[in-house]
């Protein structure tokens, strides 16, 4: 017996209901993050559990045996990757896909209309979703934090690596939306691999993991929306191209960072992007997060 809930998320949808569910959307967002700090690119219920976190610290038992091991190669690889522990690994990798998001949404801030000049409702959830990221780069930055950490800096990437990401929001929606939509679902795909490799790691950690998984949830749950809401952008034929951008797209991205690589299983990460339809998100995701209704069954 088929108990799939969802459909495949390109699965086609007409203009109609796109336009349906951005309102829909947008009514989710304004309850899910609440009131937008947009001087600070903050939002209030994210603020407030971020605060909850830093209030209620939780350390590690046992400190990372060479901390020296992640300063030194989180912000360029300088060790062979397959001489570092899985550790260190998971932590250098979290920083630099972190690392990325964080500069792709500085361009992306600058470019999106603010709210007072926000006249469409597509404009008006751009700006909250990159708030939204805003608050995951604090979130990651707490996640390192935790393991003992406390010496990262964000620092920019290569100055074309800046300028590519600096123009890309400045280009049509028509060339900007369907690798959007990708990028969205890479996301998902890598953060739901890493939520299973703290078990795996921090089994002696328990306190730890469970911390870690709380601050990553509060990620994942946003992004699996941002699918949904980045799918709602492009039509039948962006919805095609998508699907075969995930290949290429999660191959150059995950090229770039190594310890990806060193960790998991690209090739099935691939094959789960293609294969994505929210089956596999847990319920109590998918009770604070938002699914287009095109793919529902």
């Amino acid at each position: 017996m088929n108990s799939a809930k969802y459909l495949s998320v390109f699965t086609p949808a007409t203009e109609q209901q796109r336009k349906e569910n951005f309102e829909d959307y947008w009514q989710f967002t304004q309850q899910h993050g609440g009131e937008l700090f947009e001087a600070e690119k903050d939002l209030a219920k994210k603020r407030a559990r971020l605060k909850y976190f830093k209030d209620n610290p939780v350390k590690l038992r046992t400190p990372l045996a060479d901390p020296e091991a992640f300063y030194r190669n989180y912000i360029e690889m300088k060790d062979d990757p397959k001489s570092l522990d899985r550790m260190t690994l998971m932590l250098t990798g979290m920083y630099k896909f972190a690392r990325h998001e964080w500069v792709g949404i500085k361009g992306a801030w600058d470019v999106v209309p603010d709210m007072a000049n926000s006249h469409s409702l597509e404009d008006k959830i751009s700006r909250v979703h990159l708030a939204e990221e805003f608050c995951h780069w604090r979130l990651f930055d707490e996640m390192l934090r935790t393991c003992g950490l406390d010496k990262v800096e964000w620092v920019p990437l290569s100055p074309v690596k800046e300028w590519i990401y600096e123009q890309f929001p400045k280009f049509p929606g028509f060339l900007m939306d369907t690798p959007a939509f990708v990028t969205e679902l890479m996301g998902v795909t890598y953060y739901f691999c890493l939520h299973r490799l703290f078990d795996d790691l921090l089994a002696d950690e328990p306190e730890v993991c469970v911390r870690l998984k709380e601050l990553l949830d509060e990620i994942t749950i946003d992004e699996v929306a941002h699918v949904g809401q980045r799918r709602n952008f492009i039509g039948p034929i962006g919805t095609k191209i998508s699907k075969l951008l995930v290949k290429p797209f999660y191959t150059m991205f995950f090229n770039d960072i190594p310890e990806v690589g060193q960790l998991f299983d690209v090739k099935q990460m691939i094959k789960d992007g293609e294969d994505f339809d929210f089956n596999e998100v847990p319920h109590y995701m998918v009770e604070r997060s938002w699914i287009p209704s095109y793919c529902k069954i």
